[in-house]
């Protein structure tokens, strides 16, 4: 099994021993130390807050289990990471519903009722929960009679499997309440004949217009240069629109785990070891299986599917043979060829110059097919195919002198497919083919087979040592004992030629920094622990060691001014660029493109034909609501006063507006507007408790 193996049995035994010490010692000063939550200190074990109502961490935590377990049971395994933090967010929900929601159904006294439980569970309304978890994959069709045997034995099944199924059972519950208070609140809506007529009109009247447009970057920036007290009064006069979010900064050097050339060689040698075992053995899929670090282990593959090294050697391989060790994707491999049988599937080798017409036409079809007979003259006098490919073909594959690789029967539209394996041999088809894609020159590169292998694969990934991750946390370690503070920090890692990365404004439940991959105790850290300035201790993810420090800490609510000093210079330097501009335009007269050439170069004058009062945007100006807004309220043949868009300023001059026709019936915009309006309604309720709710999410500081 190899010597890290053999390493892991001697150690486990101590390290065990060792772990235990410390899981104790960790636990005493929990439990005993300053900080302890015995002795009144440490942070709140409180997770949020729900309507008034405090979640703690062990209440949060059974209701994740709940969830936990169902899952188990319905999927026959443990949950991964990355599936844990949707349960974890299940489970919030669960709780938003059990605690907001509830005080709404209770005033309705909406209930579900034990009877409806029995309907949902085997009735003849089965709840969606219930038909997902108990449909058949293959087939797709709901088992019903193993929902009604699970029931009928539960009585004596173990405690824990019972225990399961009434948790599953309890959790159709708020479900069902749910689609019952959305269905309750959804046929509340309605939809007018008045409303139906102004969405009809919105969509079809239409405005014939001309408008002179001057982007804002037309004026430059050194043209409008606001003080500091101009952008302090900006910011206090619009605080409301830079409230946000918490967030947190940090920079961070990575020291990255990474195999050193001795851990390579030790690897390698100790697959050359397996290699002599795997010649050996006769259960090559259950020896692959025991001593391979990846899935798959075991595989059948035609000829068109055979990993690139032995597609490249099938003419020398033999049942029995071990080939590698071939270093691919960051591990040492080893391919034992099991068997080689003939299957009912063939596959060929193949490259081709695709020849397409230009377009529908007669014509454009016939000078393609004229091409494609030319090319392929040539190519049957003898010239280089690759070549002719590269230079003629209009298919993806002409960089690749139109090689197809190998390719199983049936993969290719029907006439190509046909052509090539009813060929035999190898060679140019001596006619062009025609498909839905244009006209083919096909050469048959490698003559059909229907060989098929069965391979035994072995992956040893290659991994840094224990010597070699010790050596680089202690080089971590080095450098955060040895900096205090962020100007420390930054003069060391420059001292060191270690580079200084920032991780951008994190938020509270991020769980990825960067390259750092999943970093969630980073970011758990940097809100809860981390001091503004301080160097942290060394972090480890999967592939780095990090040692960072808090930058910049912003709390949720109103932003402070040098946290928004930057949007607040753009959008006063951008008003400032609308003042200039139409104080420019309103000193000039005469036509639209009268005043676009006295301006200048920056000023253009465009038209559209069927504007809308629907529409957002206008042609190469972009957003401009209040301009589309005044399209459709101003006189006709009557200039406007010059109007701000979102990215300039626009003059316009309405030269028509074509009212929608008179229609009989609005029925049909009656329905549209009915649908959306229901579709949306589940999602405005949802908003709507929750902003009544005043819920704090705090989960970060645990998950």
């Amino acid at each position: 099994m190899g010597v890290f193996n053999t390493l892991r049995v001697k150690m486990g035994s101590v390290l065990i021993a060792l772990i235990g010490l410390s899981i104790l010692a960790f636990l005493l000063t929990d439990l005993l130390g300053p900080d302890s939550m015995l002795l009144g200190g440490g942070r709140s074990n409180d997770v949020g807050e729900i309507a008034g109502e405090t979640i703690n961490l062990p209440e949060y935590q059974r209701k994740i289990e709940e969830f936990k377990n169902n899952f188990r049971a319905g999927n026959g395994r443990t949950p991964t990471d990355q599936e844990m933090n949707s349960i974890r967010q299940q489970a919030w929900d669960f709780l938003i519903i059990e605690k907001a929601f509830q005080k709404e159904y209770d005033e309705l006294g909406l209930e579900v009722t034990n009877e409806e439980l029995v309907d949902m569970v085997q009735g003849n309304n089965i709840s969606p929960i219930v038909r997902q978890n108990f449909t058949n994959p293959e087939t797709g069709e709901f088992n019903k009679e193993q929902v009604v045997n699970i029931i009928r034995n539960i009585a004596q099944a173990p405690a824990e499997q019972q225990a399961q199924w009434y948790s599953f059972e309890s959790s159709l519950v708020p479900a069902r309440a749910r689609t019952k208070y959305d269905a309750l609140l959804g046929k509340t809506s309605y939809i007018t004949t008045a409303e139906a007529q102004k969405a009809y009109q919105k969509e079809n009247e239409t405005a014939e217009v001309d408008y002179l447009y001057v982007p804002f970057y037309s004026v430059n920036d050194s043209l409008v240069t606001p003080t500091e007290a101009e952008l302090k009064s900006y910011f206090n006069e619009n605080k409301e629109k830079y409230e946000t979010d918490a967030s947190r900064t940090i920079s961070y050097v990575s020291f990255e785990l990474l195999p050193s050339g001795k851990d390579s060689t030790y690897i390698k040698e100790e697959v050359e070891e397996l290699k002599k075992e795997f010649q050996k053995v006769e259960d090559d899929s259950a020896y692959a299986r025991m001593n391979s670090d990846r899935s798959n282990s075991f595989r059948t593959y035609t000829i068109a599917q055979l990993p690139k090294i032995l597609a490249s050697n099938t003419n020398i391989l033999k049942e029995g043979d071990v080939i590698g060790p071939y270093i691919e994707d960051g591990a040492y491999i080893l391919y034992k060829t099991s068997k080689i049988y003939d299957d009912t599937v063939s596959s060929v080798k193949a490259s081709h110059i695709l020849i397409e017409a230009e377009d529908d036409s007669d014509e454009a079809d016939a000078k393609a097919k004229r091409e494609a007979q030319e090319v392929l003259q040539k190519a049957r006098s003898g010239q280089d195919f690759a070549e002719l490919a590269k230079d003629n073909s209009d298919g993806p594959s002409a960089t690749r002198g139109g090689d197809l690789g190998w390719f199983k029967e049936g993969q290719m539209v029907d006439e190509f497919n046909e052509a090539v394996f009813n060929y035999s041999g190898t060679g140019v088809i001596n006619r062009v083919i025609k498909t839905q894609y244009g006209y083919h020159v096909i050469k048959v590169t490698e003559e059909k087979t229907a060989k098929t292998y069965k391979i035994a694969t072995i992956h040893r990934d290659i991994l840094p040592s224990e010597s070699t991750r010790d050596d680089l946390y202690r080089k971590a370690d080095l450098f955060a004992a040895s900096n205090a503070n962020y100007a420390e920090f930054v003069a060391s890692a420059e001292e060191s030629n270690y580079s200084v990365r920032s991780s951008g404004k994190m938020s509270p439940n991020q769980r990825t920094i960067g390259n750092l991959g999943a970093s969630r105790p980073i970011v758990r850290w940097a809100f809860t622990d981390a001091s503004k300035g301080k160097v942290s201790e060394v972090f480890e993810t999967d592939s780095h060691f990090v040692v960072a420090v808090l930058t910049n800490e912003t709390d949720k609510g109103e932003a402070n001014f040098e946290d928004s000093k930057a949007f607040v210079a753009r959008e006063l330097k951008q008003e400032m660029k609308a003042d200039i501009i139409k104080e420019k335009l309103a000193e000039l007269s005469g036509s639209l493109n009268e005043k676009a050439e006295a301006y200048g170069s920056d000023a253009n004058v465009y038209s559209t034909t069927d504007l809308k009062i629907s529409s957002n945007s206008i042609p190469n100006v972009g957003q401009a609501p209040k301009v589309i807004g005044t399209v459709f309220g101003i006189e006709l043949n009557t200039q406007s006063q010059p109007l701000e868009a979102n990215n300039g300023i626009v003059i316009v001059n309405v030269l028509n507006r074509t009212p929608a026709p008179e229609i009989a019936d609005y029925n049909s915009y009656k329905n549209q507007l009915a649908q959306s309006r229901s579709n949306n309604v589940s999602f405005e309720i949802k908003s709507a408790i929750e902003e009544k709710a005043d819920i704090v999410d705090e989960r970060y500081k645990f998950f």
